[in-house]
Parts: C-alpha cells; structure tokens; sequence
C-alpha cells in the first residue's frame, strides 16, 4: 500500500510539473530568439460577428525551433472601455525579445509595428467606445451595418507603409513610446483571454502555420471566430520569401534555445556587448559605451549571484537526500528564476539601444512597388 501510494504521489507531482513548464512556456517572460521573424503577410480582415469584437491583428510568435502564424481574429473584449494593445518582437542588443499583448483602458506600445486595421504603429485608429457601445471606423473595419449600427467613417493617411515585423536592430522599425504609451504600461491590464489563448494553442499546433512550412506566406492569416481555422478563413494574399537561418550559424534557434531551456545561469551562452554606439558626438557616444559596459558587469553579477544562490540549494537537498520529486520541483524553480533573469536582461539591454539610438534617423524607404498596402 505505501509503494503505491508513493507512486500515486509521484505522478500527480510530476503531472503538475508538467502543466506548470508548459503553462510557464506560455504565459512565462524569457522568450528571445537569435534572428528576426518574417515580414508580416498581407491578408483581407473577416467580417466583424457582432457588436463589441475587436479586432487582434495576426503576429508571429515562437515555438522553440520556430516561428509560426498566429492568425489575426475577432475577440470579444473582457471589459466595456477596453482596447487591445498588440503584441510585438523588439531587438533586446543580442536577441529579438517577444512582449506579449495586453488589454487595457488605453492602447499601450507595440513597436511602431504597422499591422493595419487600425494598428498603424502607434494607438488604435479602429474605432472607439461611447456610453457603453462600441463604434467602429469602417475605413479600416470589416463591418456588416445591417448587423452592427454603431459605425463612423475616418479616413486615415500619412501612414507609413511597411511590413516589418519588429522594432529596432538592423532593418527594424524605429519607433519609441509615447508619454501616453508609457503611461498606458501603468495602467490596469488584462492578459489574454481565454479565447486568445485557445486560438495561440490552436495555432502553434498547426503545422501549416509554421514559417518554416509557409515561408511566410500562411494560408490561415486570419479568421472571424478565435480557434476556428475553417469558416471563413482568409489566406495571405502576398509576403516577402522567408527562409529560416540555417542550423548552427551564428543568431539561429541553436543559440536561442539555449537560453529559453536553460535551468542554471552556468548553462547560458555568454551575453553578447551591445555594437559600439554611433550618434555623431564622440564625447556621447563614450559616455553611452560607459552605460553599456556597466550594465554588462552588473549582468554578469546577477549571473554569479544566482548560480551561486542555486549551487546552495542543491548541496542543501544533497544534505537532505531530497527525493527525485522535490528535486524537479527545486530544477523547476531554478528554470522560472533564470528564464525570469534573462527576460529582465534583454529588456534591460533594449531600453538602453533605444535611448542610446541617434536622435535624428534617415526616414525609411519607400515601400517596393511589390508589397501591398495594409487596408486603412
């Protein structure tokens, strides 16, 4: 009886180990990858179904080994008064970091990123919430108004016309937050729903939706309801060819899975210095290479401090003769840490390639006459 209750107990801890890596994978806060996500498809957006759905435009997100499509959809929103503020890929000075979307009082940063429908780079041009109602700008609105009454007509220019994916790094959209936007990171925010997070599921499950597979090109961009990936499904009309980096080459899934999978800060590739800044002034740009080498030490330090940190407990659960369940539960814990350290790093090192960008940049170039223009 006691060796099949300890075998009970066994798998019952190791069954919520397994939920809680899994849950962690998702909704966890060290995803980076070494190179940049596709460009973002161009696809038709489906019909609104019904009153108080706002659009979530399509972004890629990122599986361990690869990008794949998570199809822009109608959500519900949780709360009257409340937008979506889309997720987006920023470059961290080593690595592309992801930062998850949110909802929200007020639309918050998401990289400048172009995603259309109203998501032009900055704020929610889609529409707005009036006494309880939500109004929607049918300029950028697939709307049947013979269904939803609640619609105005806005059109929107000077809209910078690119498919680029992620903010910053070489190739990427140069944007910072507005004081609106930064303040907007303070408010109370809601996760993604549950909707949203079937739909992800569904997504990163489907095979075809993998850039890998598509080439960046899926052919589910988009889809009225969340998860459902065959009424009404609209394809990508047009993207720009994407092949992954090979294997093994420097920025590739190699070097970033060694740090989304690793437990101990020991088992981490060593941090790579930001490039040298460039913004014309030699006196700034030592000033900001000071910045940059004091934040690499201070790195490195919160590295030795907390392997040191775990090399403790786990001569404390050699002293104790810990059982292989509570030795999970503590390699558990050792991987939330340093998954949590490495999200803080990156995001550290991007904030600091951000203020440390020239203030003045070339404007980007015109779109080529082959890419097509988001609907606006």
């Amino acid at each position: 009886m006691r060796t099949f209750f300890s075998l009970r107990l066994l798998l019952i801890v190791s069954a919520f180990l397994a939920f809680s890596s899994c849950a962690f994978a998702q909704f966890g806060v060290a995803i980076s990858v070494g190179f940049a996500p596709p460009e973002l498809p161009v696809y038709e957006q489906p019909i609104c179904p019904a009153e108080g759905y706002i659009w979530t435009p399509g972004y890629w997100a990122w599986d361990g080994d690869d990008y794949y499509w998570v199809p822009g959809t109608w959500i519900l929103a949780p709360e009257v008064g409340y937008f979506w503020t889309p997720p987006y890929w920023g470059w961290g000075g080593s690595a592309f970091v992801f930062h998850e979307g949110y909802w929200g009082p007020v639309v918050g940063f998401y990289g400048g990123i172009n995603y259309g429908f109203g998501y032009f780079g900055h704020g929610y041009e889609g529409g707005r919430w009036d006494n309880g109602h939500f109004f929607y700008n049918r300029e950028v609105n697939n709307v049947n108004v013979t269904v939803i009454h609640n619609v105005y007509n806005t059109r929107i220019t000077n809209i910078n016309q690119t498919r680029v994916s992620y903010n910053g790094g070489q190739g990427g959209i140069n944007a910072r937050p507005t004081s609106q936007e930064e303040a907007a990171t303070r408010e109370r925010h809601i996760p993604p729903v549950a909707a949203q997070n079937e739909h992800i599921q569904a997504a990163r499950g489907n095979q075809e939706l993998r850039a890998s597979v598509n080439h960046g090109r899926p052919p589910i961009a988009a889809t009225p309801k969340a998860a459902d990936f065959r009424t009404d499904v609209k394809p990508a009309t047009s993207a720009a060819h994407y092949d992954p980096p090979p294997r093994g080459a420097n920025n590739t899934p190699a070097a970033s899975n060694a740090r989304n999978t690793a437990i101990h800060p020991n088992e981490l590739p060593p941090h790579e210095r930001p490039p040298a800044p460039n913004t014309g002034n030699p006196k700034l740009d030592q000033k900001y290479q000071q910045q940059q080498e004091k934040l690499y030490q201070q790195q490195q330090q919160e590295h030795q401090k907390l392997q040191q940190k775990q090399d403790q407990e786990h001569q404390k659960l050699a002293k104790q003769q810990a059982s292989e369940a509570q030795k999970q539960q503590v390699e558990q814990r050792h991987q939330q840490q340093t998954q949590q350290m490495e999200q803080k790093h990156a995001q550290q090192q991007e904030h600091m390639v951000q203020h440390q960008q020239p203030p003045h940049q070339a404007p980007p170039p015109p779109p080529s006459p082959h890419q097509a223009e988001p609907k606006h």
